[in-house]
């Protein structure tokens, strides 16, 4: 008998979104449970050593760390999201990193206090974007016809903009064809609509306002 699969969850976290595009598309049955990061359970602090989401409960044993999570899921799950050539396969991985490393400036985007934090974390973006730009396949995903676990880590980290360029024309995928269509093909993708909830922009907005970024700031539509 399998193991019910249980996802321990936040409503804004991008690796959660990773693990949820990962199992709909596998098809796989599993459990999400949504905690508050900012006063997190008692029994959340003894399954997630590091105090993060997600964490994959697979039985009585918790699986911390996204990237793990999804290694776990394709070898143990049905219809692959990675290449079966050996090399390729570890292309898409060293790819997946690179877009843990977009995160970590994306975070940095949205908590700037100021224009020039702003500006200099738009700078490294526009740069790991150009790079992106020239190794995408061109369409439909990351490495043509088939989705891969490259587009699903990708996927959260392009939805950001959807509330950024609600905001404001800061260019930064400017100049960037194949990502912008790729970024078009990913927003309609089930399993990418479904991985958040309908009020994640408005979830995302407050986010910035309580964190006083400077996008909050130019941000017309922010609740007073």
């Amino acid at each position: 008998m399998t193991a019910k699969l249980k996802l321990i969850s936040h409503n804004l976290c991008p690796y959660v979104q990773r693990a949820v595009i990962a199992l709909t598309e596998k098809e796989v049955p599993f459990e999400r449970i949504d905690i508050d990061l900012a006063n997190k359970p008692d029994w959340f602090l003894k399954i997630s050593p590091l105090g993060k989401t997600p964490v994959l409960q697979v039985g009585d044993t918790a699986i911390f760390e996204s990237a793990v999570i999804l290694e776990y899921l394709e070898e143990t799950q049905p219809k692959p999201l990675h290449p079966k050539d050996p090399l390729k396969r570890a292309e898409h991985r060293a790819w997946i990193e690179f877009s843990s490393a977009v995160l970590g400036d994306i975070w940095g985007l949205e908590t700037a206090p100021d224009e020039a934090a702003f500006r200099a974390k738009a700078k490294l973006i526009e740069a790991k974007f150009a790079r992106l730009e020239t190794r995408l396949a061109g369409s439909p995903w990351f490495d043509g016809d088939g989705f891969s676990l490259v587009d699903a880590v990708f996927a959260p980290a392009l939805r950001y903009f959807d509330v950024f360029d609600d905001i404001g024309d800061f260019g930064i995928l400017s100049n960037k064809p194949k990502i912008v269509a790729w970024r078009q093909q990913l927003a309609r993708r089930p399993s990418v609509v479904n991985a958040v909830s309908e009020d994640y922009p408005d979830l995302l907005r407050a986010f910035m306002r309580k964190h006083k970024a400077w996008l909050s700031q130019l941000d017309t539509k922010a609740a007073a």
